[in-house]
């Protein structure tokens, strides 16, 4: 067995420590804190994400049962349930949103020559929103029916390397189109958004920034065509219209032209039209452009199946965003450590390895990259594999 340290150390080394204590100063949060610092909750919560844990008490009695090596993994303040539930509640969330910021700075650097399927130069982004349902007699400030409560992750996904560099989390009442007012948009890149985004008056401002747009378009829309650039039907489009909206009120929220593409999808037998603001790519490249918007819905889909995000530790505002933005962490520290070692396995592989062998004392990468964990993790499964880099 490896004398050294654990394969659970291992990828903690992957985070830049100093940064993270920068900013839990920023917030003050070990401030009048004796044992259990901000560091310590970070470590068990990562602990929990990794290996899949269901409750607080779930989560300090599998920690006690590692007795010496919880210590070398770097939990050095006592850990109880009580404890780690009042760090949950009273520590200022804002240090793991701050934490994550930093490390999907690291994450997007590396994977920035990551290819995601369409010869673009330009940065290409997903916005949407996903919904975690919640219990209302648990989390009434998040009331979303009647008799229901709901959380929602809107999402800022960068395509190289399915990077999650923006993240808002609000009540489900929140309209999605709200969510635009915070979105930071830079100039140049492409935003990618389904029909729900459709608001002129907040499309305009891509325009402004030298931004592009690219979304469905709803039924009904009132315009008036220019002119038009012939397209070829064997490859699905049908038409490429540049229009300008001819409605009361659209015509002053977006005073600019618009490109209107027409495209048939004969694989889901499905037609589509989008809208764009970008003039100088051709229509098929804003049409493949648009068929990326699947992956942040894959990406929703894998943080729900592989991250402790649909079932809570505590029942506070705090305490779910505390949680939910330490998930994030650790899915892009999984991400930075695959990269940075080379490993060929997907994400989901990754996690799975890691929540059987993450107290062995073994290298990190040969436990990720033995062939016969490879073999077993390619056996025949009834369980489909949503998503891989």
């Amino acid at each position: 067995m490896n004398s050294g340290s654990t394969v659970f150390s291992q990828l903690i080394d992957f985070l830049p420590t100093q940064q993270f204590s920068k900013c839990v100063a920023r917030y003050n949060g070990d401030w009048r804190v004796r044992t259990f610092t901000c560091w310590d909750q970070f470590l068990c919560l990562s602990f929990a994400q990794l290996t899949y844990r269901e409750s607080l008490r779930d989560i300090v009695s599998c920690l006690r049962a590692m007795g010496s090596r919880l210590y070398h993994a770097g939990i050095r303040g006592h850990l109880s349930h009580s404890t780690l539930a009042d760090a949950n509640e009273k520590r200022d969330w804002r240090i793991y949103a701050d934490f994550a910021a930093i490390l999907i700075t690291r994450a997007r650097a590396l994977y920035r020559q990551e290819s995601f399927g369409v010869d673009l130069a330009h940065t290409a982004y997903v916005f949407d929103s996903t919904t975690i349902d919640l219990c209302l007699s648990l989390f009434p400030w998040a009331q979303f029916r009647r008799r229901k409560s709901a959380v929602k992750l809107h999402t800022l996904l960068d395509l190289r390397g399915n990077i999650p560099c923006f993240i808002r989390i609000t009540s489900g009442r929140v309209n999605d189109i709200t969510s635009l007012d915070d979105l930071p948009v830079e100039s140049g890149a492409f935003y990618i958004m389904d029909r729900g985004y459709i608001d002129f008056g907040r499309l305009h401002k891509f325009t402004q920034v030298a931004a592009f747009f690219i979304l469905r378009a709803k039924r009904g829309l009132d315009y008036s065509w220019r002119e038009s650039t012939p397209v070829d039907k064997a490859s699905g489009l049908r038409s490429d219209q540049k229009i300008i909206l001819c409605g009361p009120k659209t015509s002053q929220l977006y005073p600019d032209s618009l490109r209107r593409i027409s495209y048939y999808a004969e694989d889901i037998d499905t037609h589509f039209v989008f809208l764009t603001n970008n003039f100088f790519l051709p229509a098929l490249t804003i049409a493949q452009l648009y068929r990326c918007r699947w992956q942040v819905e894959l990406f929703f889909k894998w943080i729900k199946q592989y991250l402790r995000i649909k079932a809570f530790y505590g029942t506070s505002p705090n305490a779910v965003k505390t949680q939910i933005w330490i998930a994030i962490c650790i899915y892009v520290l999984v991400a930075i450590a695959k990269k940075e070692l080379k490993i060929e396995r997907s994400l989901g592989e990754i996690l799975q390895i890691l929540s059987i062998a993450l107290f062995e004392k073994i290298s990190l990468l040969q436990v990720l990259t033995s062939n016969d964990l490879k073999n077993e993790m390619n056996a025949p499964s009834n369980q489909l594999e949503l998503f891989n880099f």
